[in-house]
């Protein structure tokens, strides 16, 4: 079932239920899930996951079909607190989030906002930083090392698409909103830039129908400017930064060996971290590009929460 929801905002999210239960011994009764980000990034894994699952997936406010934003103070903590308030008004008193890369910070902010309520928490694209501690590198593993490395580069060399959505995104939006090809440009770039690099083009990895239909949605709903808003929200948020309790929710994350950039240690100290996984195939776009991956990961994890 597929409806749209008013509030606080202009808030567009799916709610997908599961067929009726299975007779006991039969398949489980599943949580909610709210994810964030486009609905056209997991076509391919709502009706997969709806076998076992409620599905709710959400558009982040300001992305697609929830935007453009009226007003300014959509930060991960207040768009956690949204989603958060979703789930209790469709009526789930415990369920479980899903999040990647910037996603995966909100899913990670809804448990810490409502751990009684949040039975789990599944990231894949998670982004994790040094501390600046003295040893804490010490003993990494040659493919630990080179997820590092790989960070450092992003920090020195991938980071010009984040530093102008962060200081000037409505400058930005005039080129965008005004024309398709800039808009395919700014997309498309960082698909081949983040998505397996055995892929040649970007549509090699999750297909043309599926790329032009992920910048299609920011096109035709006018939120260049608004989708950019979140990360000009994080860098002007005193507590985005600001150090914060380790997480106690269950939380499981998926890593693509080739692309990502988690360091395990370095999520353990932050998350309570209980199932991971490394993939050989795939990139930040994981249920585009490997689906049957996700869904395989995301089933796997909330099983350990059941066992």
């Amino acid at each position: 079932m597929c409806f749209l929801f008013y509030f606080f905002f202009d808030h567009h999210h799916h709610h997908h239920r599961p067929p009726p239960p299975l007779p006991p011994g039969g398949t489980r009764p599943p949580p909610g899930r709210p994810r964030g980000g486009s609905p056209a990034g997991l076509v391919d894994v709502i009706e997969p996951l709806t076998r076992d699952f409620h599905v709710v997936v959400t558009s982040t406010p300001g992305t697609g079909f929830s935007g453009p934003l009226g007003e300014a103070g959509w930060n991960t903590g207040r768009i956690a607190g949204a989603f958060v308030e979703l789930m209790a008004r469709l009526g789930y008193d415990t369920y479980g989030t899903q999040g990647t890369g910037g996603g995966a910070w909100i899913a990670l902010e809804m448990g810490r906002q409502a751990p009684d309520r949040v039975i789990g928490v599944h990231v894949n694209g998670l982004v994790t930083f040094p501390s600046g501690a003295p040893g804490e590198c010490d003993g990494l593993t040659g493919p630990e090392q080179e997820r590092l490395a790989r960070l450092e580069n992003f920090q020195q060399d991938g980071m010009g698409f984040n530093a102008i959505q962060s200081t000037r995104p409505q400058t930005l939006a005039h080129g965008l909103h005004d024309s398709p090809v800039g808009q395919l440009a700014w997309i498309a770039e960082k698909f081949k830039e983040w998505t397996d690099p055995d892929a040649e083009l970007p549509e090699d990895a999750v297909g043309r129908d599926r790329l032009l239909t992920n910048i299609s949605v920011y096109w035709f709903t006018g939120t260049a400017g608004s989708s950019a808003n979140l990360y000009y929200e994080s860098a002007h948020d005193p507590s985005a930064w600001a150090p914060k309790p380790r997480g106690t929710v269950p939380t499981g994350v998926a890593v693509v060996l080739d692309t990502d950039i988690a360091i395990r240690r370095f999520a353990e100290r932050d998350h309570r971290v209980t199932h991971w996984t490394e993939l050989e195939q795939g990139g930040n776009f994981l249920a585009l590009e490997q689906p049957e991956a996700f869904v395989s990961d995301v089933r796997a994890f909330f099983d350990t929460l059941d066992a």
